[in-house]
């Protein structure tokens, strides 16, 4: 007896590699057909069509690939709008897998026919399209962000530059030019930010709401909102925790006892955002977070470990006001069991 069907895609710019498989009650997975179709419209109507043909049975179906950049996007996009199950992997938890089977070799129909495999094997998480408006306030956000790493690199190779043992005006100017249009975009990147906001009467009033925190502000809020989209991919605040990296470790084998640090196993984008904010909070004297630093340097001495326990009790602290439509206040205490994550939170690795 069969028990679900699996297709696995390998997604590149201009071509996706195809497998589907099929899993039987004694767990035995069965490569049915390989193809390969470009990564278009026309290719994804293709990829439907001949899903739908090898579908030999009323058993479920379930589409698995790899998180590739921006490219695999768009298929995932076709194939849910037309019903059908679709699972989108993390590349180094598909990577840990291939090897896990025995997988030496790497091409794209090999990678597509493990991502069968895996589909077929384990309950993955579906994946469901983030709206519109998030998805166009990310783009916001993370075109901030590349623009400030690119003034940055500007900046350090204009400052290298007045150390040189000979100038040129020309290149100097050009420095100078590029920097100031930089700056330019980053005003024009934070209004668009701000009127985005502002076009969705609910989300701005919860983002009014929680910016009443002293130390934070609209850009960092809103980030975390773009790569979190609006907090509905997750059903309470560990998976949030686990999702940005912020969660807790162990390497223990008998008697060997290593470090205990967060794992930054997620979005590295939402711990980058949450930096300074901490150490603003800390330095505007807000209760609830200073409260938290003073404990857990008391404890190990390190101020970095303190701030990123900071980091995370911010981004919780975002989570659950974002939930519960509230106002921030300094009194404000978040319904969960804080105490049981200290001793955690005050052993978090740098």
């Amino acid at each position: 007896m069969n028990l679900k069907y699996s297709v696995g895609l390998d997604v590149s710019s201009k071509k996706i590699n195809v497998c589907i498989s099929i899993i039987d009650e004694k767990q035995k997975v069965v490569c049915k057909s390989s193809t390969e179709i470009s990564n278009t419209l026309k290719g994804f109507a293709i990829l439907e069509d001949w899903i739908i043909k090898h579908k030999k049975e009323s058993i479920p179906v379930v589409v698995c690939m790899e998180a590739t950049g921006i490219y695999h996007e768009n298929c995932a996009c076709y194939l849910y709008g037309k019903g059908f199950n679709v699972s989108i992997i993390l590349p180094n938890k598909a990577k840990k897998y291939l090897e896990a089977i025995g997988l030496k070799s790497k091409n794209d129909s090999i990678d597509a026919k493990g991502l069968s495999q895996m589909g077929a094997e384990q309950c993955l998480e579906l994946w469901q399209p983030m709206g519109t408006f998030f998805y166009e306030l990310r783009l916001l956000t993370r075109q901030h962000q590349n623009v400030t790493e690119l003034k940055t690199v500007l900046k350090n190779q204009l400052d290298a530059l007045s150390y040189a043992m000979h100038h040129l005006d020309s290149v100097t100017n050009q420095l100078k030019q590029t920097i100031t249009l930089f700056e330019t975009q980053l005003k024009e990147l934070d209004k668009e930010i701000r009127a985005h906001l502002k076009s969705n009467k609910e989300v701005f009033e919860k983002a009014e709401n929680i910016l009443k925190m002293k130390g934070l502000g609209v850009l960092t809020l809103s980030t975390v909102l773009a790569e979190t989209n609006g907090f509905t991919l997750f059903k309470n605040y560990k998976q949030l925790v686990s999702y940005a990296g912020y969660d807790v470790v162990e390497a223990q084998s008998g008697t060997r006892v290593g470090k205990t640090k967060i794992s930054k196993k997620g979005n590295s984008r939402i711990r980058r955002a949450m930096h300074m904010p901490s150490l603003v909070v800390i330095q505007c004297q807000v209760k609830p977070f200073k409260d938290l630093f003073e404990r857990t340097y008391e404890k190990h001495g390190i101020k970095m470990k303190s701030y990123v326990a900071v980091q995370k009790k911010l981004l919780t602290m975002i989570y659950h006001l974002w939930n519960k439509n509230e106002q921030y206040n300094s009194n404000y205490q978040i319904n969960i069991q804080e105490e049981e994550h200290e001793f955690s939170l005050g052993q978090l690795a740098s």
